[in-house]
């Protein structure tokens, strides 16, 4: 079947032939931070039909928005990953789930996959609170791992799992979501093991405090 189109030559109707079609832009948003293999996407997008991630897959690789490769290693994966246009996409994203933020959350509210969670970091930093602080953070999220660079001001989100950390953070995106934005003091998760912090703590405390708080919901 024809893929629909708006047929009209406004260039945001443009992008939408490509990333408007339900899921699409929720593909790109696992795919941000690195390549993974459908069974990683099926089980970020829990709501997702398997026909319905296929059909998004091709029409992001027909786009030339994404594409397939197989990862060195054992196992040699094959993965789907963005190209370089399709991280283009990655302003717009951030834009999405800034304006998102300020939206009431669904009635009944699912855990954030490690991915989204991740970018919403992004959209709700805020370098004003970051002025000065330079630290790497391993940021470990069940068996998503990714280091939070904070560099005077600035912040990066990377898949990084050897380099070198200034601390660790173990935890799920829940209680993340929760010590971020809902007010759950990180000594209350630590103690009932919902949260292992090690290496700097003054490092941690730094991270905690340069999002934006309270929301109504986490971006992305």
């Amino acid at each position: 079947m024809a893929k629909r189109t708006y047929d009209d030559s406004c260039g945001i109707a443009r992008a939408l032939d490509l990333v408007g079609d339900r899921w699409s832009l929720l593909v790109v948003r696992e795919l941000l931070l690195g390549p993974k293999r459908y069974t990683d996407l099926q089980a970020a997008l829990r709501r997702i039909a398997p026909d319905i991630l296929t059909q998004r897959l091709r029409d992001l690789e027909a786009g030339g928005l994404a594409e397939r490769a197989e990862l060195t290693g054992p196992g040699r994966a094959r993965v789907y990953r963005l190209t370089e246009r399709g991280r283009e996409l990655q302003p717009v994203l951030l834009a999405l789930g800034r304006f998102g933020s300020r939206l009431p959350l669904p009635e009944h509210p699912e855990e954030l996959s490690p991915d989204a969670f991740a970018v919403a970091l992004l959209t709700v930093f805020r370098p004003e609170r970051a002025a000065g602080v330079t630290a790497r953070i391993e940021l470990v999220l069940g068996a998503e791992r990714f280091t939070v660079v904070l560099d005077d001001g600035r912040l990066a989100v990377v898949r990084e799992p050897e380099s070198a950390h200034d601390a660790t953070i173990e935890t799920t995106p829940g209680v993340l979501t929760r010590l971020l934005w809902h007010g759950l003091p990180a000594a209350e998760a630590e103690a009932s093991g919902a949260l292992g912090i090690s290496g700097d703590r003054s490092v941690v405390e730094a991270f905690l405090g340069v999002f934006a708080a309270r929301l109504s919901a986490p971006a992305g």
